[in-house]
């Protein structure tokens, strides 16, 4: 079986919907199956020389839409090489313009990655209007015609047509995670305290993703400074690429005096981030919408226990699972999560952390889940 993965992005700051092509089609060849990405990312792209597998790199598409006039061409003078297409994500060319150029000649299956949610809705009202539009010309066909529409929880499946007027469709939930940590463990902790320097020797929290006000990554960083006079042995590292937002909670941290309690290490992979989980106490994600979170999974292989908000769609597992704190997504609730784990003795900090490791292992190790994921695309021929 050979499937065609198409995505807008395999840059690593596109986030979990890159890290799950990048492990999926990295696991196919052991599972009897091979892959292949289509992408609208420059081919002169560093990290694109590190991936083993053939990625089909078309150039960088139009504003943020991403039209490209190689993309359907490209596409339709291929696919007859592949069994069957996983479209990555909506709401951009990439979607669309796989339906365009494959739509009766190839089956496909699609994964939203939580851009059904109905947060989006509620918090850009205007954007929706927008949405709406398209829906009606574009997006609503590429959900009626695929296979299956794939979902990475309960909850995701469960708000998706809360959005929209969804079309009749074959929808499924389907074993999500992340990679197994590989590598020696300190030095990957080595390796993150070279890119973080200030953090050596510290307990920190950590927070590892898109620096974004849809992250609470505010609720985060007011949160801390709250605490921090009672904890002055604990640091916050906030690891990710800046989406527009840095600058004002450095301010924040300034002006508080905590700059140095408060690390900002920035985009970091490889070695680096699994360090960052290995050196941490915990994970923290304050998100306002998360259809999954796939560095929560990360930091549950790493036996990190994880602070998570109640829109983080999956925790209802990792609360079931004893497995981390949860609380609502507001200063509040963020407030109490670190409280909460500060406040825990050392024993049951232990024990949380082999909780993490089993809920990995029974519900998010990809290595485990992409057999199943691979039946799905069966499904397709």
């Amino acid at each position: 079986m050979h499937i065609l993965h198409v995505i807008r992005s395999l840059h690593p700051e596109y986030g979990g919907p890159a890290q799950l092509v990048r492990c999926i089609v990295a696991a196919g060849p052991r599972l009897g199956w091979e892959g292949e990405v289509a992408c609208l990312d420059d081919a002169s792209e560093e990290f694109l020389h590190e991936i083993a597998f053939p990625v089909h790199a078309l150039g960088q598409g139009r504003g943020t839409y991403g039209y490209s006039s190689a993309w359907v061409p490209w596409l339709r003078a291929n696919i007859d090489r592949f069994d069957g297409v996983v479209i990555h994500g909506i709401w951009q060319y990439q979607s669309y313009g796989t339906w365009r150029a494959i739509h009766g000649r190839k089956p496909y299956v699609l994964f939203p990655h939580g851009m059904l949610d109905p947060w989006f809705k509620r918090r850009y009202p205007l954007k929706h209007i927008k949405k709406w539009v398209y829906w009606n010309l574009a997006e609503r066909r590429v959900l009626r015609d695929a296979s299956s529409i794939l979902f990475t929880c309960d909850t995701e499946q469960r708000l998706a047509p809360q959005s929209f007027d969804m079309p009749p469709w074959n929808a499924a939930v389907v074993p999500y995670g992340a990679e197994a940590p590989p590598g020696d463990p300190r030095q990957q902790i080595e390796a993150f305290c070279e890119a973080c320097p200030g953090a050596r020797g510290r307990r920190f929290f950590l927070y590892l993703g898109r620096i974004h006000p849809k992250k609470g990554c505010d609720l985060l960083i007011d949160a801390f400074l709250a605490i921090a006079a009672g904890a002055p042995d604990v640091d916050l590292v906030m690891a990710g690429p800046d989406a527009g937002m840095r600058a004002g909670l450095e301010a924040r941290v300034k002006a508080a005096h905590l700059s140095g309690r408060v690390h900002w290490p920035g985009l970091i992979v490889g070695d680096a981030k699994w360090g960052a989980f290995h050196a941490s106490e915990t994970f923290v994600l304050p998100s306002h919408q998360e259809n999954f979170g796939i560095a929560v999974a990360e930091a549950l292989g790493c036996s990190r226990p994880v602070l998570i908000s109640d829109q983080v769609n999956i925790w209802p597992e990792i609360h079931s699972d004893g497995a981390g704190l949860v609380a609502p997504d507001t200063l509040e609730g963020t407030k109490e999560l670190l409280q909460r784990w500060l406040a825990l003795s050392a024993d049951d900090r232990r024990a949380m952390q082999r909780r993490a490791r089993a809920c990995f292992e029974a519900r998010y190790n990809l290595d485990q889940n992409v057999s199943e994921l691979v039946r799905f695309f069966q499904h397709m021929q």
